[in-house]
Parts: structure tokens; sequence; C-alpha cells
């Protein structure tokens, strides 16, 4: 995978009232992450029409196998609620994603960067209990073709930024079966979430059977 390092904004930009960078915060987010899980084992960058740049470290595998990916970029810029007649380019939810994977599963890096991109190409604010779909597996052979972004402080703490920047916070991305995607939609984050703690389910297993929903 590359290990070029991109950069996001103009480094020159004064701190203050304008609060950090963009190469700031993606420095400092990168920092997070290394302190939380070590060096990465990969790296790779896609870049999209009309979106800056999103990177995603891959961390591990560890003592149990367990393989994490994190983007880097999409917290580069506050999220937007696209209906908003005024964009803050400073205050804003910032947020970047995680998934574990038992074994990993390398091509998930380009599904992650389209998740993360979907801020700057389609104006999504991305928040706990929001489902994204991409429509096809998530990588060859998986059985879910979307994901649940769930709360986060579980995995890496958030990241508290220069003031009046909100803090950057990690989001889990948990998997689901075209099923659960359904029952999600109508019954909410939740029960889903209720579901799965219920029978026990490994969310972290690449191939996981649907959990039951009658």
């Amino acid at each position: 995978m590359a290990h070029d390092f991109p950069l996001f904004g103009d480094p020159s930009q004064p701190h203050g009232p304008q609060g950090p960078t963009s190469l700031d915060v993606l420095s400092a987010v990168e920092a997070r992450l290394i302190s939380t899980f070590g060096e990465p084992s990969g790296r790779a960058g896609v870049t999209f029409l009309g979106a800056e740049r999103i990177e995603v470290l891959r961390f591990g595998p560890d003592a149990q196998g367990l393989v994490r990916y994190a983007t880097l970029g999409m917290s580069a810029a506050p999220m937007a609620d696209p209906t908003s007649a005024v964009v803050d380019p400073v205050r804003g939810p910032r947020v970047e994603l995680l998934l574990t994977v038992r074994g990993g599963r390398d091509d998930v890096l380009r599904t992650l960067a389209t998740f993360a991109a979907t801020p700057q190409v389609e104006g999504l604010v991305v928040a706990p209990g929001t489902s994204l779909d991409l429509g096809a597996p998530l990588w060859e052979g998986a059985p879910f073709t979307s994901v649940l972004a769930a709360e986060p402080g579980g995995l890496v703490e958030d990241l508290e930024l220069e003031e009046p920047a909100d803090p950057v916070r990690f989001l889990p991305l948990l998997p689901m079966t075209p099923n659960e995607a359904a029952h999600k939609r109508v019954q909410g984050a939740g029960a889903l979430e209720e579901r799965w703690l219920k029978h026990g389910t490994d969310l972290r297993d690449p191939q996981r059977r649907g959990v039951p929903l009658d």
C-alpha cells in the first residue's frame, strides 16, 4: 500500500479565532491513532472527484488476530448541514471512522474511503446511529452491504482541538446484513444493537450470519 502523506489545507493559516488548520487536525488525529494502536502496518489513499484525499490506515493484526482500519482525512473540515445557508469553516462535528475485522480484509479500504468522503460529496453529516450503505458487499464475498456508525469513545478517545473547533470523534462502524439494515430502518439503531447484544453477536467476524430478527 502507498506510504505517501497528503497535505490538507494551508499550514501557514493563522491560529486563534480561526481554529486549527486542516494539517494540524490530521497530524493530531494520526498521532492519536498511533498512540492508541501503535504504528500502522499499512496505509492507502483515495481521491474522489470534488473531494479532498482520504487515507485509510491499517493497524494489526494484534494478538487476537484483529485488524483495525481507520480513516484519515474526514475530520480535516467540520461536517455541515447541506440545507444551512451559512457554512462555518471551523465549528461543527468532525469524525473519523473505525472498522475492526478479525483476520483483516484489505479490500475494504476503498469502501471506507468512500464512506469517509460522503460529507464532502453528498453533504451527509455522519453521527452515531447513521447508516452508510454501499449497495454492494463491503469487501469481496462479504455478507454485509452497509454499516451502522456506533457511539465513539470505546476504542479511541475524543480528540480535543484548539477552540473554537469541535473535537474529533472516532466512530466504530458495525457491518450490517441487508436484513439487519432493513430492521434498523424500521425499528431504529437501538433495537438492532439490542438484538446483537442479546444473541452475543461477534460484530468483528467477517463472515458472521445475520442476527435473528423474529
